[in-house]
Formats: C-alpha cells, structure tokens, sequence
C-alpha cells in the first residue's frame, strides 16, 4: 500500500508479569495501541501450556516470574517453538537473554515507549533495519 500503513506482523499478544498492577497495564496499554492480548498470566508452566494451544504472534515477558521458572526459562521454550520474546524488567538480564529474546523494555515505561518498542519490534520481525526507542534494547543486530 503506498500511502497507507503496512500490516502489522505483531498482533496477537501474550503477557507473562506476576506483578499485578504491571500486568493489567500491560494489558490496557497493549488493547488501546490495537493489539490482542491473548492473555495475561505469571508462571511459565501457564505460559508454556497456553503456546501449546494457542497461536502467539510476542511474548511480552518480565524476567522474574511467579514459581521457579524464569523469563529466561520462556524465552528458550518461545525460541524452540519460533515465537519471539521481548523482556519488560527492571533488572540486568544474563548475557545469554541476548541470543534467546528479541530485545528488553526497561520498566518503569510509557504507553508511547511500548508503543515505539512494539513498531521497531515489528520493523525487525520483518527483516527492516529498526531503531528502538529510549529504554529499549533490540538484541538482533540490524541487517538492513
């Protein structure tokens, strides 16, 4: 389409905070911007049961978790089924978080960063160079 938008690639959202409040932000943040959350849980024994029956377009994850898995502990399990992962946490993430999710939100943030984050998330899931806003880190190194 010329002068219209393009598709997005992102439309279908599952959120995975174990912090209340954040959670049901995340959700009327990610609702008002046109998205579809498929549903809001805090473990990755919930998350893990739901990508096996439902289909996910991004994981929008904290790094810790309710229960003793990890964001991390999703984010390899999201990469095994092709489903990329974007961290929203406060706390430094292991190196290895680098390879496995597609970038980091640093909490606390704004519904115009989420919503920055989430285009320069769907600009790079569509092989276009991206550029993340403040707050926000995209692992994949940029290719175009």
């Amino acid at each position: 389409m010329l002068f219209g938008k393009r598709k997005r690639i992102v439309n279908r959202i599952l959120i995975v905070e174990d912090e209340p409040l954040l959670a049901f932000d995340n959700e009327v943040m990610l609702g008002d911007l046109g998205y579809e959350v498929v549903a809001t849980l805090d473990s990755f024994e919930d998350a893990i049961e739901l990508l096996d029956r439902e289909e996910i377009d991004l994981i929008l994850s904290d790094y810790r978790l309710s229960g003793e898995r990890t964001g991390l502990d999703l984010a390899r399990a999201a990469k095994n089924r092709g489903i990329p992962i974007v961290f929203s946490t406060g706390h430094a993430l292991p190196t290895e978080s680098t390879h496995l999710a597609l970038g980091c939100i640093n909490k606390p943030y704004s519904e115009r960063t989420l919503k920055l984050a989430l285009n320069a998330v769907d600009r790079r899931l569509a092989g276009k160079a991206a550029k993340p806003p403040k707050g926000v880190e995209l692992f994949v190194p940029d290719e175009g």
